[in-house]
């Protein structure tokens, strides 16, 4: 009888190397990692550790000849996976070995149904027929909550939300239970609810299947929620690991305690006097419902009331969260609020004049008053434009010299914290936390009232999270500026939010100062939102009463 090996998966001095001109010579440096059967693995730290790439090594799916294994091992199951034919990796993948992506969007197929992607997987490793194919991909689809799963089986993903979208990732992977689940950030984008789900959902999976899992993340609070033993990486190299508890509350390497010295308290700042600051941006019986959509393949799907008789204030100086699930409609109020997206019925007031009500022509003039900053800043910036002409086209186009414009623009570096003599670089030669800088720069070049923010720092590392937020909360005290700021996040809320509207199925279900809502939340959604926070009952050691 053939012995059940120790660990389902052992890396023993793993070496990744990068190309010639890259900032150093490997991406990982002698990794040693194992995880057994039912045990979580979180390999954390920040952007250009090495983490996603240890995925992709262990998959076979790194971007050779360039980056590449150049020593070590990977054993599956007691098995050497380096030197496996394609064929090989292709029977391990999904079946036996199985991946959820951190941006879903760009791992599904937009031209295929969720249904046809989850049957795909089906199809490929199982002899069942078409009916127990459909059958297992809804009941899969149940099981990592998604609303009304018949209607998302027929639903492109462009149709869905992105937080639905991740959801539909974890079932296809999930849905042949494998015995190693390699998760690549794959909570980040998802509200605070989802989150607990998710986390339940795979530790379930190992408790009924005996899985492993390496699970990659920079969110300590999951770390907190999840994780069985942690492995902290820096530039490549192993700084420190162990036990979650002595990881997490006494880190010794001075790397660890800096990313866990950037974790936000959940603790609000202490209540400001009532503020008597004029109101700059009002919304009033806000109404947005999605027609019902479909065709011959894909099947009917309903409309969807997105936003249903929503009102708010917003005041001078003032930041109002607007927090919820994913498809509670807090992306779709932003994008109402800036004009990007039309209003069935209700007013925008900007000043007292209403943004809805108003022409082409004097919406173009009123823009400049209210600007935007984009979830995703590599989406949203021109790849082919420098930075100078990126940030100074606003003012260009509203009739600004150019000369002074890209003048200005190199001034609004400084003040986002970047040097000036990045101005004439591409969006690509930035890091994430960089670029996301580059859009709020962008935003202020305009000289707003107002600025929406819609999920600005959720897909950041924890140290630039904290840069990027204290970033924010500066330029708003000093330029007096007004921000909606649109997050699922609540540690990231509670920072920065000076009151807060939660939203619940497009109506708002409770608002008011976050330190009251957050010590004393009356609706049951509210306290479902605090109560499912990741790793709530952790407290970062230097948050602590007793520390130093």
């Amino acid at each position: 009888m053939t012995e059940t090996p120790e660990f389902v998966l052992e890396l023993q001095k793993l070496e990744i190397s990068l190309p010639k001109g890259a900032d150093r010579p490997y991406a990982l440096e002698s990794l040693d990692l194992t995880i057994k059967s039912g045990e979580i693995v979180c390999l954390v730290g920040e952007s250009g550790s090495g983490k996603s790439l240890c995925a992709g090594a262990i998959m076979g799916l790194l971007p050779e000849p360039l980056v590449r294994v150049t020593g070590g091992t990977v054993r599956f199951m007691g098995e050497e996976l380096l030197g496996k034919s394609e064929a090989q990796m292709r029977a391990l993948r999904g079946a036996d070995i199985s991946m959820i992506f951190q941006e879903p969007m760009t791992a599904l197929n937009p031209q295929k149904t969720v249904g046809w992607q989850i049957d795909e997987v089906l199809r490929l490793h199982t002899k069942m027929n078409k009916a127990k194919r459909k059958e297992r991909a809804i009941e899969m689809l149940e099981r990592v909550h998604i609303p009304d799963p018949h209607s998302a089986y027929n639903a492109y993903p462009h149709q869905i939300s992105g937080g639905q979208r991740q959801r539909v990732m974890i079932a296809m992977s999930l849905v042949l239970s494998p015995k190693l689940i390699i998760a690549d950030e794959p909570t980040t984008a998802l509200d605070v609810t989802t989150q607990l789900q998710i986390l339940k959902l795979i530790r379930e999976l190992q408790e009924e299947e005996g899985a492993g899992v390496l699970f990659i993340t920079h969110d300590f609070g999951v770390v907190a929620e999840i994780a069985d033993k942690v492995a902290v990486l820096c530039r490549g190299e192993l700084v420190e690991s162990g036990t979650t508890d002595a990881v997490l509350n006494h880190p010794q390497h001075p790397y660890t305690r800096a990313l866990i010295g950037a974790v936000p308290a959940l603790t609000p700042p202490p209540v400001k006097a009532a503020s008597d600051a004029p109101v700059v941006l009002r919304g009033t019986g806000l109404k947005k419902t999605f027609a019902a959509r479909g065709g011959l393949l894909s099947g009917k799907r309903k409309a969807v009331t997105a936003v249903k008789d929503l009102s708010f204030e917003l005041r001078q100086g003032e930041t109002l969260g607007v927090v919820g699930e994913s498809g509670s409609g807090k992306t779709t109020v932003s994008r109402i609020v800036t004009r990007l997206l039309e209003c069935d019925q209700g007013s925008v007031e900007l000043d007292g004049t209403d943004l809805l009500a108003a022409t082409p022509r004097e919406m173009r003039a009123m823009r400049k008053h209210i600007q935007m900053v984009f979830q995703d800043p590599m989406a949203s910036l021109n790849p082919r434009k420098r930075v100078v002409d990126l940030i100074a086209q606003g003012p260009i186009v509203h009739g600004a010299d150019p000369k002074k414009a890209r003048e200005d623009a190199k001034r609004l570096l400084e003040l986002v914290e970047l040097s000036p003599a990045a101005a004439n670089r591409f969006p690509h030669e930035f890091s994430g936390g960089q670029r996301q800088r580059i859009g709020i720069a962008r935003a202020l070049a305009m000289e707003p009232k107002v600025i929406v923010a819609d999920e600005p720092v959720s897909a950041l590392d924890v140290s630039v999270q904290a840069q990027v937020l204290k970033l924010l909360a500066d330029l708003r005290d000093r330029l007096n500026l007004s921000l909606l700021f649109v997050t699922h996040d609540l540690r990231v809320a509670a920072q920065l939010c000076d009151r807060i509207i939660v939203m619940q199925k497009g109506e708002i279900v409770e608002h008011g100062l976050t330190a009251e809502v957050f010590a004393n939340p009356q609706h049951a959604y509210t306290q479902n939102l605090l109560s499912s926070i990741p790793g709530r009952d952790w407290t970062p050691p230097s948050l602590r009463p007793d520390a130093a």
